[in-house]
């Protein structure tokens, strides 16, 4: 059995890719791993240059660009590893990032998923690497800037988990699929990601379904990835920000809302218009009376 196996979900970020798999082949420590390509329909020639420069990659070109569940889902089912790694394109590693992030799973049993610290191009902490789930509460918090206001707050700081050292290992709800290292026995136990989700929260989802099944999810910076960001969805800004919210409403409305008392259910469902508009209108409208379970 191989110790890992590394699914990297790409559209449109050739040069970008490049770099993430040089860095992925360059990697140290006594391992097996391979990679999976998942192109989401490119159009930059993204598969010409993993075909040419990196040949010993595994290339899925997906028919459909379904989005970044739906590609990831389909790299899972390409092989059969210890671990699962999903990995952003607009990442750059260490070379001893996998090996040490293996061993850290290794050496907790009861850790089902397991993320590194990510810090971004101009040396910022991606505070996405470490998160509490969206619960109304968090959105809230996050929304009126209560959680810039009081990062240090383990109330009001709960969305990006502020109020934590970012320097120390700590169990947090959930770390983000820009590098999400993913047991195997986890994705047996509660399945691949949801596809509801085109993109955005489905690494959420993937976290709570772990957590739910008695799994732990920890946040791990002894490790550290370059975390360039957003490289694909702000070639689509528009539609980047309508998944965003339909993925907040798709969340919402599958874990919270059959817990949600009715006037809160319906604030919330009205915030969540407000801010993202006519598109999420007409999904709430399609889905309500349907409580507690997405549209899939």
């Amino acid at each position: 059995m191989l110790d890992l196996s590394i699914i990297v979900v790409n559209w449109n970020t050739r040069e970008f890719l490049r770099d993430c798999l040089l860095s992925i082949y360059r990697s140290e420590g006594d391992f097996s791993f391979a990679t999976v390509v998942v192109d989401n329909c490119s159009e930059d020639q993204s598969c010409q240059m993993v075909t040419e420069e990196f040949p010993q990659a595994r290339l899925i070109r997906s028919e459909i660009n379904g989005g970044y569940a739906y590609a990831n889902n389909l790299g899972l089912r390409q092989l059969y590893a210890r671990y699962y790694l999903l990995l952003n394109p607009d990442t750059v590693l260490p070379p001893n990032a996998l090996s040490k992030m293996m061993d850290f799973m290794d050496g907790c049993p009861d850790v089902g998923i397991a993320g590194p610290k990510l810090v971004m191009a101009d040396g910022n902490l991606d505070l996405a690497c470490k998160r509490g789930f969206p619960t109304p509460a968090n959105s809230f918090y996050k929304l009126f800037g209560l959680s810039r206001l009081f990062p240090e707050s383990r109330r009001f700081g709960q969305y990006n988990m502020t109020y934590l050292d970012p320097d120390q290992v700590a169990e947090v709800d959930s770390v983000v699929g820009a590098f999400m290292m993913v047991r195997n026995a986890v994705v047996e136990e509660v399945g691949g990601l949801d596809e509801a989700y085109f993109m955005y929260a489905e690494d959420l989802d993937w976290a709570l379904r772990a957590k739910q099944a008695g799994w732990k999810v920890y946040y791990y910076p002894e490790v550290t990835v370059l975390h360039y960001k957003r490289q694909s969805s702000e070639q689509n800004a528009k539609k980047a920000r309508y998944e965003f919210w339909r993925a907040m409403y798709l969340f919402y409305r599958k874990h919270y809302a059959a817990s949600t008392r009715l006037l809160l259910h319906y604030l919330v469902l009205t915030g969540l218009v407000l801010l993202g508009g006519r598109g999420i209108l007409r999904e709430v409208l399609r889905s309500e009376g349907r409580p507690g379970t997405a549209e899939i």
